[in-house]
């Protein structure tokens, strides 16, 4: 029982790292990009073509790779990254690469329901473009914006999950090595239970603090 408490506590936390630290940089990265995706479109705030097809293709072709395709392909970007492919360290950066263009596809959807007649209204008034940006349209779409996050995170735990695959640890490595390779069929309920508990934790706590924003 001492072993298995043990297994799964250490399997929690370096998911948890490794989610945390993904999100989080993949955050900082994906939220630029989606509103660089808006605001560069034909007929927005700094409309400019060039820029915008650019992100757009690039977005695009890191979404449509699967991440363990993907979790192979960059191995030695990684490796030039941090130094190793493997572990927490080897997994973050391909879960980063992962996430960020879902997060920047997710924010330019939101960022896109902000009222255009809104922003005009805005403009007519003087309002600085970067103003409109942070005043307006994130400030309008927090609700949104937080949805995205908790999809992203969603998303992000089951990625992480499969970074068991290059021994990232985590609970997609204990299900991996007990699980899969062992045919332990214990470890493995257990470690899918406690997966669906954290998503639904996530999930839960997102719609809540999104609720609480939509009302301010």
């Amino acid at each position: 029982m001492q072993e298995l408490y043990s297994l799964f506590s250490q399997g929690i936390i370096d998911t948890t790292v490794m989610v945390l630290i993904s999100l989080t940089l993949s955050t900082l990265i994906g939220i630029p990009l989606g509103v660089l995706l808006v605001i560069t479109r034909k007929n927005h705030l700094l409309s400019n073509t060039y820029i915008f097809t650019i992100l757009n293709t690039i977005i695009n072709i890191l979404r449509s790779v699967p991440f363990i395709v993907l979790l192979v392909a960059i191995i030695p970007f990684t490796t030039f990254i941090v130094g190793t492919p493997i572990g927490i360290r080897g997994a973050i950066v391909p879960l980063v690469v992962y996430t960020a263009p879902y997060i920047a596809r997710l924010m330019e959807t939101t960022l896109l329901e902000v009222d255009w007649g809104v922003i005009e209204a805005y403009r007519g008034m003087g309002t600085s473009k970067m103003q409109i940006v942070f005043r307006i349209m994130l400030r309008e779409s927090r609700s949104g914006i937080i949805l995205c996050l908790t999809i992203a995170t969603i998303g992000l735990i089951g990625a992480s999950a499969m970074a068991g695959a290059v021994g990232a640890g985590g609970l997609g490595d204990l299900a991996l090595r007990y699980g899969y390779q062992q045919w332990d069929l214990k470890i493995m309920f257990i470690t899918v239970i406690i997966l669906i508990s954290i998503v639904q934790l996530v999930q839960s706590s997102g719609n809540y603090l999104s609720k609480k924003l939509q009302r301010k």
